[in-house]
């Protein structure tokens, strides 16, 4: 379950770690100068314009309007949060997550945070394995990289607060991204992503969140990798993604849409599948139940019209609602292929 920023930050400040001061948006601003984010359960908000600083209450309202229609990778927000605007003296990152292969609770930092994180060398980070017992030692390492030597106390106060926070909350990931150092020797948590594991939620009468569930599971497999897979159902998503590689194609990603899919959350997936530069065609294999063909079509006939540069698309549809779907799909000049087979083999001819 992925988390509103708000929502993430709720669960930060009832851990007594530093947020900056917030409101949900209304019609009337309590503050000024702000910060108005659009909340949507997705990253890169402020490459996609959903951060704006307002001064003035005509610039607060013109914000207002603008995040409330702006759409980021197929979210729509239903929520705006407005925060101080914080006097920034460095931005940091920091995060807890699980590393599954030393089955171990792992805190990652880096000295450059914000926007451009992704940026960073991977053998940049400082990675340590915490507990309920090292937390005053990972701080102590956490204000060494840092340089931050006058905030060793605060830093070890957050690591242990982080940690309590992370395992309270049955958390797969906190990510505080940037961690800001303001000009008066503050360390605020600017941004959180917090996603928390739904397999728990018998454990929490106490949830309950905006934020949907991602309306996709979706896993890179090769970011340069040649065809993109759509999918519903993890076995069929996982068994399209095989006959890619046997046929010697490179699948760039696994993206199963799930049960229920609709216009929207499909249209959402192929844009998600344009960050890969490198995919010469896309291959949909959908075996409808829950989720409609002509949904699906929908989305297909909308990616068309609204994505520049959409790879060619290689259709592989059954199911419910099948023929509404081959007449939508007949009449934008979209050919259905009758078998996964056959979609792959007209995908071969084509990236020869």
């Amino acid at each position: 379950m992925k988390l509103l920023e708000y929502e993430a930050k709720n669960l930060l400040a009832e851990s007594k770690i530093a947020v900056p001061e917030s409101t949900l948006v209304s019609e009337d601003l309590v503050f000024l100068p702000a910060v108005i984010k659009s909340q949507v359960p997705i990253g890169g908000r402020g490459k996609a314009g959903g951060i704006v600083i307002v001064k003035t209450g005509d610039e607060f309202v013109a914000a207002r309007e603008k995040l409330a229609k702006l759409e980021i990778k197929g979210y729509l927000p239903q929520t705006l949060l407005a925060e101080e605007l914080l006097e920034i003296d460095r931005e940091l990152y920091l995060s807890v997550l699980i590393d599954k292969t030393a089955a171990a609770i792992v805190l990652m930092a880096h000295n450059n945070g914000g926007v451009e994180v992704e940026d960073n060398r991977a053998d940049e980070f400082l990675r340590i394995e915490i507990d309920s017992k090292n937390t005053e030692q990972a701080g102590q390492a956490l204000a060494d990289y840092y340089n931050l030597a006058d905030k060793t106390f605060v830093l070890q106060d957050m690591v242990e607060r982080l940690y309590a926070c992370y395992v309270k909350n049955d958390a797969l990931l906190l990510e505080i991204n940037p961690l800001v150092l303001t000009k008066g020797g503050d360390l605020v948590a600017g941004d959180c992503k917090m996603e928390l594991d739904d397999a728990a939620a018998f454990r929490h009468p106490e949830w309950a969140f905006e934020a949907p569930k991602a309306e996709v599971n979706f896993v890179t497999l090769n970011e340069s990798g040649n065809v993109a897979t759509i999918a519903n159902g993890a076995g069929l998503a996982m068994a399209t993604v095989d006959a890619v590689a046997d046929a010697g194609l490179t699948p760039a990603n696994f993206l199963d849409i799930g049960g229920g899919a609709n216009e929207a959350s499909v249209l959402a997936a192929f844009k998600r599948i344009m960050d890969y530069s490198g995919v010469q065609v896309i291959i949909i294999n959908i075996f409808a139940g829950i989720t409609r063909c002509d949904e699906v079509a929908k989305a297909i006939i909308a990616a068309q019209s609204q994505i520049d540069k959409l790879p060619p698309l290689a259709v592989r549809l059954a199911g419910t609602n099948y023929e509404q779907a081959a007449k939508l799909l007949a009449d934008h000049g979209v050919e259905i292929h009758s078998s996964l087979t056959n979609a792959i083999t007209a995908v071969k001819e084509s990236t020869k």
